[in-house]
This record gives structure tokens, sequence and C-alpha cells, in this order.
């Protein structure tokens, strides 16, 4: 378990099938992929099964959390950049916000960045919710401005870096997490290894 707060905080999630691969599959050939493309110290969280988000919008997804340490000489643009790279790798196509995917990787954390400024960060952690679907920025925000809000982020991320702490709220994962209405914590449940969305060996 990787604990300390310089690290970088993946969240993987996905709800279309990928070829043969179901959305689990897909999630554990993706973290291979970003160990081998540099992250070697890659954790990866258990898998849960999540309600699509926002509700009535797709299949449930598969989702976990990934904590990394950062290495040297990285920055957050090209760990994007890697994310990226991997979500085209595994079929993502990027024309709908909140739409179905086959891979979904989101860079959460990277260390104690605040991106690009706080004065930003704070404009889209407080954005309208009824903004939220409309508007999208058009740079890397840091950390992810709705982390506190989302279960589905939470939840595997408190598998893998339960103390690592928000730079702006100075709250830990494992207190944002308690922050949550039980009821949406519950929603996130771990996933079972006969699901349908696993495929069988």
């Amino acid at each position: 378990m990787i604990i300390i707060d310089e690290v970088l905080l993946i969240a993987l999630g996905a709800n279309l099938p990928y070829k043969d691969a179901p959305p689990a599959q897909t999630l554990l050939m993706a973290a291979d992929a970003l160990r081998q493309e540099g992250l070697s110290t890659l954790h990866l969280s258990p898998l849960y099964a999540t309600p699509c988000f926002p509700a009535g919008a797709g299949p449930d997804y598969v989702n976990a959390a990934a904590a990394a340490s950062i290495p040297s000489g990285w920055d957050a643009a090209r760990t994007l950049a890697l994310l990226h790279e991997v979500e085209a790798r595994f079929g993502r196509r990027r024309d709908t916000r909140w739409g179905m995917r086959t891979l979904d990787l989101d860079l959460i954390a990277f260390g104690s960045a605040i991106a690009p400024d706080p004065a930003t960060f704070a404009l889209w952690r407080d954005l309208d919710p009824a903004l939220q679907r409309r508007e999208t920025p058009d740079r890397l925000i840091l950390p992810h401005p709705r982390l506190q809000d989302r279960a589905f982020v939470l939840v595997p991320l408190h598998d893998v870096a339960p103390e690592w702490t928000h730079p702006v709220t100075g709250r830990t994962v494992a207190a944002m997490l308690a922050d949550l209405p039980a009821t949406d914590r519950a929603e996130v449940r771990p996933l079972l290894p006969d699901s349908a969305l696993v495929k069988p060996v």
C-alpha cells in the first residue's frame, strides 16, 4: 500500500467491452500497460462495480484506483499524455463527456500539486452542478475538482492511498470518504470473481 503524499493517483473505469475483453479485464490490462510504460511502482486497488454516472447513461461501471511513485523527471503533463495514450490503445474515444467508454483513466492528483493555480482550481471545484455537464476545462485541473464528491473514486482510492492528503483542503482520502453519505459508499460494491463483468477463465 502507498500512503505517502508525493505519489500520483489515477482513477480507472470502464463500462464497455474492448474487443473480447470485458471491462474488468481491460482495467487489469491497462494497469499492466502503465507499469510497462514507466509507472513500475503502480499499485492497483481491488475492482468495484459502480452504477453508471450520471444515472441511466449506460451499463454499470467497473472502477478501480491506482497509486504510483512519481518517476524522476516526470511532470503531470507527461503523465496525462501517457494516460491518454493507453486509453486510445484500448479503444477509448473522447467524443462524449460522461458517455459510455471502453477505458477511462483520470489523473486524480500529482503529489501535492495544485494546477494550474489555486484560483482556477477553486473555480472548477465550486462550479454549479447544473453547469458541470456543459462546462469542460481547457487545461488539466489538479487535484481533480470532483474528487471529494465521488464514492466511485474514493472507495477504491482508500485501498491504495488512504492517508494521501488533499493539498487544498487538508483532508485525507479516508476523511473524504467518511464525509460521504453511507448510501453513496454502499453503491460501490466489490466486484465478485463470478460477475458477468469478468470474463471466465
